[in-house]
Parts: structure tokens; C-alpha cells; sequence
């Protein structure tokens, strides 16, 4: 079996072409990213195609406030590069491509290999439903949110059509594509997994009570988080955000600016210090597949709170590893947060179980032995 991978960025497809690797099965992987941003991943470097095209224009173009305004960078950017890669696409058995950067790909492995199997990876949830409730959000808000374009949602709507199968990475997601009429056959659920040896428990160095939340968007809900914390209104209670800052939700972050100590973007293998140096992880998002940062979390020992539309009701075993909240409820989230603050023995118990969880079920190594039998079975 060869396996061809084509991912617009890095995600998780490391992780699984390396285990690929492993087992002799990979044959090339296709990147946006430079080499020196991936290195580490100690794939034969002869198996790794780094396209960079993207990368250079993206940044480039979102310099220049007027192409910024006028362009949907993404989808032309997500395209050169999708046509590079069908330049370069040869003959195997699997191809792997990530929604939105394959479809003249896929369209290319139609016309000269047909015998290919197509296997299309989808993080969140469908495409429609993702644009859909982010205009609710906006509409219920008043914020201007970062919606997926016309474009990107016609192009990634092509792509569940044409390819084999569609990964996905819970039930949450799943079920917004059975609402689309997709065949239970074509969807292809598989939970992501964390490295337990990266994101382990280190010593906490205070006794503050401190929320951690990571990605900072309208679509991440840290809107909702900051209002609970307000509401609240508990003097010694810290709120660390990280990542960076998208544009639709800075408004919000100045309203409430008192409220939380920004920390920008970490680099990922930093994130583990800092999410050790929490009490409980909040991710309140409005839409998302299934959030990484949730098993992260949980893997360096934190109980979390996270709203239903995570897709974290797959991992997070509601009042045994933490708490999950339906989107945009600040009661509940209030309570939520106000019981670990006020229960910290609680607190220390939910987040030793989401670790023995998260090891029992969740690493890596789980993931691919699932996937490994599927494309094992699809292979045949």
C-alpha cells in the first residue's frame, strides 16, 4: 500500500505520514510549509514536497490592506498551491488531501488514476453549517465574524462530493454531514490524539485559580468566556489567552480588557508549561471539529470546560473529566467555573482522570491504529 498525503499547512498529517513511514507505506507528502518548519517531524526528507508558493503570497498579500479587503487570499493561495500538488501527482494507492486544498487534485487522480482511492480530511464540521451558524454568531453579536467565503464554501462542497471518503474527527461533525444527506458509509470517524510524552503535567508555581483558553476568535466564543468572568466577578481569579488575536473579536478584547493577561502564540512545544500553570481549560467554541487544545489540555492533567459544539462529547466525559455546556451559555458556564473554584480537591480529581483518560484512548498511537485498519480495509 503507498500513500500519498497533501496538506495545505502541517495539522496532524505528520503524525500520520511518519507512522506511515514506519510501516513502509508512505510514498510522499506535499506541504505548504518550508522544511525547516516540519524537520522535525524526521521523515526522509526525499518523501517531503514543500510547496511554498502559498506561504510566500499569503503573507505577502495579507501585508497590503487593500488586497486584504478586495481578495480572498485563502481560496487563491489554498489553490495555487492544490494545483501544484496535481502537477506533481503520480500513481498509488491512497490519497490523503486536506478539505479545501485538493479539489483540482482529486479532479486530476480522476482522469489519470482512477483505481485511486480518495480520502478527503475534514477538521470541523461541514463546510455549510460552519458558514451558517458563524452568520447566527454575527448576526446575534453585532460583530463582523470571519466567515468562509463563497468560494472556499463551493470548492470544499466539490471536494465532499468528488473524493472516496471524508475523515472526520467526531460525532458533532459527523452529524452535520448525515444533516447534509451524507451516507453514513462515506464518513470516516476517527478522534485525533495528543503526544503524551510533549503534553504531560508539569509543578504548578502558585495557588491562583487560573482559566487557560487557547485560539482567540468569535468562533473560538472567548466572548462568551470573558462575559462569565465578568459576571463573576471573583477578585483572584486569573484568565491566560493564548494564540493569536483574530480581527472580528477585538472589539470584545477591549472591552474587557481588564479581565485577562494576553500571552500571544506559544510555540507548540511550549504550550505544556503553560497550560500547567492552570486550573481548569475553557474553550466555549461556537464551531470547531475537535478542538486539539482540548486534549492537550487534558493530557497535562487540567479538568476542562467546553461548550458541545467543540466535538469534545467523543473525549470529554461530562462531570468525570470536566463539564460540557451547550454554545453561548453563560449561566451554565458561570456555574461551571464558580464549582471548580469552589471545589479545587474536584478540580484536581476531574483533571487526574482527563490524563489516565486521555492515555487510555486518546494518544497518537490510538489514532493510527484506527486509521491504519481503515485504509488497511479500503486498500483490499
Amino acid at each position: 500500500m503507498k500513500v500519498i498525503i497533501s496538506v495545505g499547512g502541517k495539522f496532524h498529517a505528520f503524525y500520520l505520514a511518519k507512522e506511515l513511514e514506519k510501516r513502509g507505506f508512505l510514498d510522499t507528502i506535499f506541504t505548504s510549509y518550508p522544511y525547516f518548519k516540519v524537520k522535525d517531524s524526521k521523515i526522509d526528507k526525499k518523501k517531503v514536497k514543500c510547496l511554498i508558493t502559498k506561504e510566500i503570497l499569503g503573507r505577502l498579500f495579507y501585508r497590503v490592506p487593500y488586497i486584504r479587503n478586495k481578495i480572498d487570499i485563502s481560496y487563491y493561495t489554498a489553490n495555487l498551491f492544490d494545483l501544484e500538488v496535481a502537477r506533481r501527482i503520480k500513481s498509488c494507492d491512497i490519497f490523503v488531501g486536506w478539505s479545501s486544498f485538493c479539489l483540482f487534485t482529486i479532479r486530476k487522480i480522476r482522469r489519470l488514476f482512477p483505481y485511486i482511492k480518495v480520502i478527503l480530511e475534514r477538521l470541523s464540521t461541514h463546510i455549510e453549517f460552519q458558514r451558517d451558524i458563524l452568520l447566527e454568531e454575527q448576526k446575534i453579536t453585532g460583530l463582523k465574524v470571519n466567515i468562509p467565503s463563497f468560494y472556499i464554501v463551493d470548492k470544499e462542497i466539490n471536494e465532499y462530493r468528488e473524493s472516496d471518503y471524508i475523515s472526520i474527527p467526531s460525532t458533532f461533525v459527523k452529524d452535520t454531514f448525515l444533516a447534509k444527506g451524507f451516507s453514513k458509509d462515506k464518513l470516516l470517524q476517527i478522534p485525533f490524539g495528543v503526544d503524551i510524552e510533549r503534553f504531560k503535567p508539569t509543578l504548578k508555581n502558585d495557588k491562583v485559580f487560573r482559566i487557560i483558553s487557547v485560539g482567540i476568535s468569535v468562533r473560538k466564543g472567548i466572548h462568551y468566556l470573558l462575559k462569565a468572568v465578568e459576571e463573576l466577578a471573583i477578585k483572584d481569579l486569573d484568565v491566560w489567552l493564548i494564540g493569536k488575536v483574530s480581527d472580528d473579536i477585538k472589539p470584545v478584547l477591549k472591552r474587557y480588557s481588564h479581565r485577562f493577561k494576553y500571552l500571544g502564540p506559544i510555540p507548540h512545544d511550549e504550550l505544556y508549561k503553560y497550560y500547567s500553570q492552570g486550573s481548569v481549560f475553557v474553550l466555549t467554541s461556537i464551531e470547531e471539529g475537535l478542538a486539539f487544545c482540548i486534549l492537550e489540555a487534558m493530557a497535562c492533567g487540567l479538568p476542562v470546560i467546553c461548550s458541545t459544539n467543540t466535538g469534545a462529547r467523543d473525549v470529554v466525559r461530562d462531570g468525570i473529566d470536566g463539564f460540557i455546556v451547550p454554545i453561548r451559555d453563560v449561566v451554565s458556564l458561570k456555574e461551571k467555573i464558580l464549582f471548580l473554584y469552589q471545589h479545587p480537591e474536584s478540580a484536581h480529581q476531574m483533571g487526574e482522570r482527563a490524563r489516565e483518560n486521555i492515555i487510555s484512548s486518546f494518544t497518537w498511537q490510538h489514532y493510527i491504529e484506527k486509521i491504519l485498519r481503515i485504509y488497511a480495509k479500503i486498500y483490499k
